[in-house]
């Protein structure tokens, strides 16, 4: 699976979570790692850095500033999955590791 140059949106989120259809990732990636920038929505500016586990999976922690003046930061775990268009969409399980450090699921896509 190849991420680099790849621009992705959100599709779903759990209520929990402040990425939204409004918040654009701009993926890179060298190798087994992989880094992106995002923002939109509630999110002024975020960054995640992931390493490419052997089963495809994403292995990943995140940071961003959001619209409160608040930093939030947590882990998550992507899987792919090829859209028949070749595109590619990732299922996240996702977990604060600041403020409340609940859980949530979210989906992003490949933006054509």
């Amino acid at each position: 699976m190849q991420y680099d140059k790849k621009i992705f949106g959100s599709v779903a989120n759990t209520d929990n979570g402040e990425v939204s259809a409004a918040t654009t990732f701009w993926y890179h990636q060298e190798g087994e790692v992989v880094w992106a920038e995002y923002r939109g929505g509630s999110v002024v500016k975020g960054f995640l850095v992931a390493k490419v586990l052997t089963d495809g999976e994403l292995d990943m922690v995140y940071q961003h500033l959001n619209t409160d003046g608040d930093f939030r930061t947590g882990v998550c775990r992507s899987t792919p999955e090829v859209l028949p268009d070749g595109r590619i969409r990732l299922h996240e399980r996702w977990r604060w590791t600041n403020g409340d450090g609940s859980e949530g699921a979210s989906v992003i896509e490949e933006i054509a």
